[in-house]
């Protein structure tokens, strides 16, 4: 095991971070990328120092340890990415709200409403052709209108 630890070199740091690397390709989670960056940091610091294996193995643990707030940090500034469209995958909340004029009748509690370019099937009130209506909730691709 000694033998092992003495003959730490900058290629195997580099192999290393690619072998975490590649590990994050088959199993997601984002966690063996840090550790991955971390040994092919230290693996670059090597070409240019030459550190002891006691401080290559050192400069690992920090780069790992420090690793964590930043990926912390990045998934904060990511999340807060993805909620700036809170309707994103969700069109049909978007259209909760809206008032839109009917282009067939209502009949029998159901009908269609042209919304942009998409056709829309609706439940509600019977209406004649013209009216106005607003959508008061979704499900799926049903939206259930009343009279705006």
């Amino acid at each position: 095991m000694a033998q092992m630890f003495t003959t730490l070199g900058t290629w195997n740091w580099l192999i290393f971070g690619f072998i975490l690397m590649a590990l994050e390709l088959a199993a997601p989670g984002v966690f063996l990328f840090w550790l991955g960056l971390a040994a092919l940091l230290v693996g670059l610091l090597s070409f240019v120092i030459q550190p002891s294996w006691q401080t290559q193995l050192l400069m690992f643990a920090v780069f790992a340890v420090a690793a964590v707030p930043l990926w912390r940090r990045f998934a904060v500034t990511s999340r807060a990415a993805s909620t700036s469209n809170p309707f994103l995958n969700r069109r049909t909340d978007a259209l909760v709200g809206r008032v839109f004029t009917l282009e067939k009748p209502i009949v029998d509690g159901t009908g269609t409403v042209r919304i942009d370019d998409t056709i829309w099937r609706i439940a509600g009130p019977d209406a004649p052709a013209g009216s106005r209506v607003k959508i008061v909730s979704a499900d799926g691709a049903s939206l259930t209108v009343a009279a705006a």
